[in-house]
């Protein structure tokens, strides 16, 4: 049934375009390339970490799970800051704390984009940091909402006496194109099951359904609560206080109201801050700070980790769920394969199961699920949930022995659908006809120039009934619950970590490092053992020379595009998708 729907729509006219821009990129990139990254690879010098540091610790760009030990890419489309790697980060405040040639950090909070869950990760990381008694300050010309919520956690929080602070609260703002659909002649022909289940909303609705309604302001209450809970702690202030502050927006209020909030502890220029640092560190105002980047703390070396008979596996998943056998993305193939090799790998004894993704194709989604179960039958498997395991990303999870999600997570929405384009109104507008002649009945199933008939859509969500109720059934076993207790919080509605462990759909609340404490408890490896993470990254000059060409070219259209990106893809992909979907919206416009 999957390779019949995406034979169907191979040759959908709306996606061809999407198709020839993004190949033309791909074209374009290869003949710029090789000397761009060249030139970077030039660019590599050695670094030396000095005595009496600070771990510059400056955030701007993408904040993803992890990227290429070198990513030149952004090179080719100058003034795009390169994306970092959250490992790198939470990698870098780690060696911070341990080496005694770091005194304190320097929080320097850009303009960055990460989600909730990945700033939690980051922040706990912050906190642990100031267990060692070493400093962390924070400087900034203006603090994003986001920055301000690790800024929050600095001994010392400064701000530029023309600065802005922005504490706004959380806001989702979908978007709905069902009436330029309709412009265009192009109706969306639906399936689903899930009363919560709104991917498709935005595609058949000019506004949110009540259901959705309803849980969106739920996930993004109990968000908001965590994180003005964080800050206020953080602050010593009540929690009340920071919805006070929200509610007179003072991303345009002058500094002394700043100041008079308690939001910062001083007002100064950068040059009076890095005086500052220098007096925290003991050195002439004339001296250079030594310091170190995230990037330079990578070469900082720190006693050599080999694989031993007691290792555990950090297998990261990121990414839209599809049937494929390529390493972007979460493939079915792919992952089946490098989950196999885990399982044979008798030096690994147990698995730590990295899981960030807001689904995608049911089918792939199985696949992946039946090669987890395979493992767990000879080796603990425990899941970390990052920004989101959703959907998909929820079905991958929901056999592990244990899950650990932050409690920003989001996660749940088992439900899946089927949507289907149907193109007859758009060929009446350019006075296009069909025809068909038929040998059988539903010889022309699936014919994009009309619409479903009575019987074709009755057989369309019956079928889809078929895959809820088999991923309503992975999710109850996985989980030991009955299928009829487990219903009640499916039909495809969204949690926050904090909501799902409430209900069981999660274990533990915590991050990547609570995931690989509970694994090697599991495994009895006692504190002996030595983590590694898969699939291994590639090198760029593997990238290079790699037959995955359209990877190159989406590493720099991801610059270009930013959280647009997903957007673009979507459609780019939609002729190859497998068309029944375990998926959240691609976007939940969370601002």
């Amino acid at each position: 049934m999957k390779d019949f729907f995406k034979m169907m729509f191979a040759s959908a006219l709306g996606f061809i375009i999407a198709s020839f821009i993004f190949s033309l990129i791909s074209m374009l990139i290869m003949f710029a390339m090789m000397g761009s990254i060249m030139g970077s690879f030039g660019k590599q010098e050695s670094f030396v970490l000095q005595n009496n540091s600070v771990l510059n610790l400056r955030l701007e760009g993408a904040i993803q799970e992890r990227i290429a030990e070198s990513d030149p890419f952004t090179d080719l489309v100058g003034g795009v800051p390169s994306a970092i790697g959250m490992n790198d980060i939470i990698g870098a405040i780690r060696k911070a704390k341990n080496n005694d040639k770091i005194k304190g950090i320097y929080l320097d909070t850009r303009l960055f984009a990460a989600s909730t869950a990945t700033l939690a990760e980051i922040r706990q990381e912050l906190e642990d940091f100031k267990k060692s008694g070493k400093f962390i300050v924070a400087y900034a010309d203006t603090y994003t909402q986001n920055g301000y919520y690790l800024a929050s956690v600095a001994d010392k929080v400064a701000i530029n006496p023309q600065g802005m602070l922005d504490v706004h609260g959380i806001a989702s703002v979908p978007l709905f194109y069902k009436d330029a659909l309709q412009k265009l002649g192009v109706e969306m022909q639906l399936f689903k099951v899930g009363t919560y289940k709104s991917f498709a909303e935005p595609f058949t609705q000019t506004e949110m359904s009540e259901a959705n309604r309803e849980q969106v302001n739920s996930f993004i209450t109990d968000i908001w609560n965590t994180m003005k809970t964080d800050m206020a702690a953080s602050r010593n202030m009540e929690t009340m206080q920071i919805d006070s502050i929200a509610n007179q927006f003072p991303m345009l209020r002058k500094t002394d109201f700043l100041l008079s909030r308690n939001l910062v502890d001083t007002v100064l220029y950068e040059s009076e801050m890095k005086n500052y640092v220098r007096e925290l560190l003991g050195i002439d105002t004339d001296t250079k700070i030594p310091s170190a980047t995230v990037a330079e703390m990578k070469s900082v070396k720190t006693p050599a980790i080999r694989k031993s008979t007691n290792s555990i596996a950090l297998l990261y998943a990121t990414g839209g769920i599809a049937s494929g056998n390529r390493p972007n993305g979460i493939q079915d193939k792919y992952f089946v394969n490098e989950i196999e090799k885990l399982r044979k790998d008798d030096d690994i004894k147990a698995v730590v199961f990295r899981i960030n993704s807001g689904g995608g194709s049911a089918y792939a989604s199985e696949q992946i699920w039946k090669a987890i179960s395979d493992l767990k039958s000879e080796k603990p498997v425990v899941v970390s949930m990052g920004d989101m395991a959703a959907s998909g990303g929820y079905y991958i999870a929901c056999n592990a022995d244990k899950i650990v999600a932050q409690p920003t997570t989001i996660t749940g929405s088992i439900g899946i659908f089927g949507m289907f384009p149907n193109f007859s109104g758009t060929l009446d507008k350019l006075g296009i006809d069909t025809d068909v002649v038929k040998t059988n009945e539903f010889s022309d199933f699936g014919d994009v120039s009309r619409a479903f008939n009575a019987q074709e859509a009755a057989m369309m969500q019956a079928y889809v009934d078929s895959g809820y109720d088999l991923f309503l059934t992975r999710c109850a076993e996985g989980r030991g619950m009955l299928k009829d207790s487990l219903a009640k919080y499916a039909e495809g509605r969204v949690w926050t970590g904090n909501q799902a462990k409430e209900i069981g759909l999660v274990d533990e609340l915590g991050g990547v490092d609570e995931a690989i404490r509970i694994a090697a408890e599991m495994a009895n490896l006692g504190k002996s053992y030595a983590v590694f993470e898969y699939p291994r990254i590639r090198s760029p000059f593997e990238e290079i020379f790699s037959k995955d060409k359209e990877e190159l070219a989406a590493k720099t259209l991801k610059s270009y595009l930013g959280e647009s990106y997903d957007k673009f893809m979507f459609l780019k992909n939609l002729k190859d998708q497998d068309y029944i979907q375990a998926r959240i919206p691609y976007e939940l416009n969370i601002k």
